[in-house]
């Protein structure tokens, strides 16, 4: 009869919460949203079901090592790629060898597009102030506008570690409903004609111009915001062993398997850092609230400059305000949104290849941002 009360007192059945049960039901959803609607699926199947082991109830004082909190633990261990910056940077480098620059080199005032969209980082920084974080803590909350996942995890662990749960968990949740945020904001913000404008096609890119690129790219960012070279370092060098094409079985590695490797391994530990006694507080609520509202003024400002252009743009060269919304840097899935709400409007617009130009420019911003931040938050 000891060793069952033992075995009873030891069960998940004994020590559940019902923020454990909250917990456990948030990452089902994320799990049915992945599935049913394939939002971000290789990003919230992983997460979903990291919230599902981090949120199977144990006894803690068991010393058990089983929580992903606990030193000596699997599930720690594997989450120091996180708390020490070290997924991000590697999730960057098979970004940059899965990217094609050329519609941004042929056409780069779309680069402004991309940096407008950051404005809801730095909106959200000081809405951040405002509810009381600290400097480094707003800081890290502010660049969820950026809907850049790995930006995100980056900042947050040099400037709050504490948040990186919270913050993460927002960053790729927002990154997977781009598909139901972003169109009901570009509908407001525009009107039926501008939705209709055709773009002129990109110029053909040379290959000494996209070999260039990444170089002269690494060498500007990195002067403006060192902060951001573990990140745009690691892009643009994923990009020059896809460019420079006699490293292709190296760019292959870096887009396929090691990418899908630290995915995996970044999204259950985010997902199992959702542990409910240690997540479920007041700050992540605001964390989440803020994080929306960075999103949707992010959109906005990608939006809203594009049109400011046009007015001082040639009424043959005007910019479709839609791909504004792409300056946000969930590639690809915001520039896709642009070009599903162009072709409903004109079935014949196709405005994929305009629209990744602000997107992978959002990439380089959202970094050279955090960049920034850390030199005046660190």
């Amino acid at each position: 009869m000891e060793g069952i009360l033992k075995f009873l007192e030891y069960s998940g059945f004994s020590n559940v919460t019902l923020g454990h049960v909250l917990m456990i039901a948030v990452g089902l959803i994320f799990i049915y949203l992945a599935i049913r609607y394939e939002y971000e699926p290789l990003l919230l199947v992983p997460i979903g079901f990291g919230i599902l082991i981090g949120n199977t109830p144990f006894l803690e004082s068991a010393g058990m090592q089983l929580g992903i909190y606990e030193d000596g633990s699997v599930m720690n261990y594997i989450y120091q790629g996180v708390l020490k910056g070290i997924f991000p940077p590697l999730i960057f480098l098979g970004i940059g060898a899965m990217t094609d620059f050329s519609t941004l080199i042929s056409s780069p005032r779309l680069m402004l597009l991309g940096a407008a969209a950051q404005l809801g980082i730095f909106a959200t920084f000081l809405g951040a102030l405002a509810l009381g974080f600290t400097l480094q803590e707003a800081g890290s909350i502010g660049i969820i506008g950026g809907a850049d996942g790995p930006t995100a995890i980056f900042l947050s662990s040099r400037l709050a570690p504490n948040l990186i749960g919270s913050i993460a968990i927002a960053a790729y949740s927002y990154m997977a409903l781009v598909p139901v945020i972003q169109p009901p904001i570009m509908k407001l913000l525009t009107t039926k004609a501008e939705r209709k404008i055709r773009m002129k096609p990109p110029r053909s890119v040379s290959k000494k111009e996209k070999v260039l690129f990444p170089i002269i790219g690494l060498i500007l960012t990195g002067f403006i915001a060192p902060g951001s070279l573990p990140l745009l370092g690691m892009l643009f060098f994923g990009n020059l062993l896809k460019e420079s094409m006699v490293t292709k079985r190296l760019a292959d590695t870096a887009r396929t398997a090691m990418i899908d490797i630290v995915t995996i391994l970044l999204g259950v530990t985010v997902g199992a850092s959702t542990q409910a006694t240690t997540f479920l507080t007041p700050q992540s609520i605001l964390i989440f609230v803020l994080g929306a509202l960075s999103f949707m003024v992010a959109t906005a400002g990608g939006i809203l400059f594009a049109k400011a252009m046009n007015l001082f743009l040639p009424a043959d060269d005007k910019i479709n305000p839609l791909i504004g919304a792409a300056g946000v840097s969930a590639v690809p899935d915001s520039a896709r949104v642009a070009q599903v709400e162009g072709l409903k409007e004109d079935s014949t617009n196709h405005l994929l290849m305009h629209a990744m130009a602000p997107n992978v420019a959002g990439v380089i911003g959202s970094a050279v941002a955090a960049g920034i931040l850390m030199s005046f938050l660190m």
